[in-house]
């Protein structure tokens, strides 16, 4: 750092506080010192640096599925926030195991990680006043963890009722939430799609709910060619509570020879890459994934600054709603009535 420091003309803390990352630096000296950096070749020694400050350079992130779309896109965003920091990301899947995630509530991953990010999905809330876990931890998502931690994510019942809202304004009346499950993400889901329809005036017999037991494209199969087999009045709408569930419902109203969206609009939540490419292309609410890895990640080092006595401020335990859009595609378009 001293041969960096002489090259750029500043002091060696000035350096030091541009490669840990120090917010309070100008953005004229920030770009001073790493042109030096990257003509001198300085690369930092992260086990030292791990020696001398108690920290390892190590996240943790804990998501219930690798293999689901969404929770990969979002480990891919964390990884790419978390390399502008110079952080390294272990990532780990709970398979949503109840035990397993209240494993991690107990500090499974600490002796690896300066801290977790952890998206939660069946551990309760007594669990973590119970657990009263000590060490920087961070919540992602929308499950309800209570106010031990903060949490962030997109607002879950906003969400759903800006989805069900375009359907209601494409003309469609009988809208099913494809998605129950008992989940605090199912609790929420359905509560925005209840206040859409209720907004609406749309009566409540025509307000259809199908269960499921997991968010997954069989899943959403089965329950659509379930409803499709009913014998009772099709509905006109298909509201899934994740894309995933949306994928299997697209198939399963084709295999049966259901255009959508002519006869049945689906939409869902998430837009996972693969939505833009499903027969037709899936509307779907777009949460910011890379918002909620740069938040998360800053509280994350908000927390370790408390734990390291750098900072006296008192641990943060706000829930933090970050920005979602809503992408309209061909699977909700539904043509005019005729006149």
């Amino acid at each position: 750092m001293r041969d960096v420091a002489e090259h750029a003309g500043v002091s060696v803390r000035t350096v030091s506080n541009v490669v840990s990352g120090y917010r309070h630096v100008s953005p004229q000296t920030r770009a001073r010192v790493q042109r030096s950096l990257d003509e001198l070749g300085y690369k930092m020694d992260y086990l030292a640096r791990g020696l001398r400050s108690g920290r390892t350079g190590f996240v943790a992130l804990a998501v219930p599925f690798l293999a689901e779309p969404y929770f990969a896109e979002l480990a891919q965003a964390v990884i790419k926030a978390a390399a502008r920091r110079g952080i390294t990301v272990l990532v780990e899947s709970t398979a949503g195991d109840h035990e397993a995630e209240r494993r991690i509530l107990e500090g499974g991953l600490t002796n690896v990680a300066d801290g977790v990010l952890f998206s939660a999905i069946t551990v309760p809330a007594a669990d973590v006043t119970a657990t009263a876990p000590d060490f920087p931890l961070v919540m992602l998502g929308e499950h309800d963890v209570g106010d031990r931690f903060p949490r962030v994510g997109i607002d879950n019942v906003a969400a759903a009722r800006t989805v069900v809202e375009h359907l209601v304004a494409q003309g469609c009346r009988r809208v099913v939430a494809l998605g129950r499950n008992g989940s605090e993400n199912g609790s929420q889901r359905a509560e925005g799609y209840r206040q859409a329809l209720s907004a609406a005036g749309v009566r409540r017999v025509n307000w259809l709910v199908e269960p499921v037991e997991d968010w997954n494209r069989a899943q959403g199969y089965e329950a659509v060619s379930r409803l499709l087999e009913g014998s009772g009045p099709l509905p006109d709408a298909i509201f899934a509570f994740n894309d995933a569930l949306a994928v299997g419902a697209l198939r399963a109203l084709d295999a049966s020879g259901v255009r959508v969206p002519d006869e049945i609009a689906v939409a869902g939540i998430d837009d996972v890459p693969e939505s833009a490419y499903t027969h037709p292309p899936l509307t779907s609410i777009a949460p910011d994934l890379d918002a909620i890895a740069e938040r998360a990640l800053t509280l994350l080092d908000e927390q370790g600054r408390v734990s390291d006595g750098q900072d006296t401020a008192p641990r943060s335990a706000r829930r933090e709603a970050t920005p979602f859009r809503l992408v309209v595609r061909e699977s909700s378009l539904r043509p005019p009535p005729a006149p």
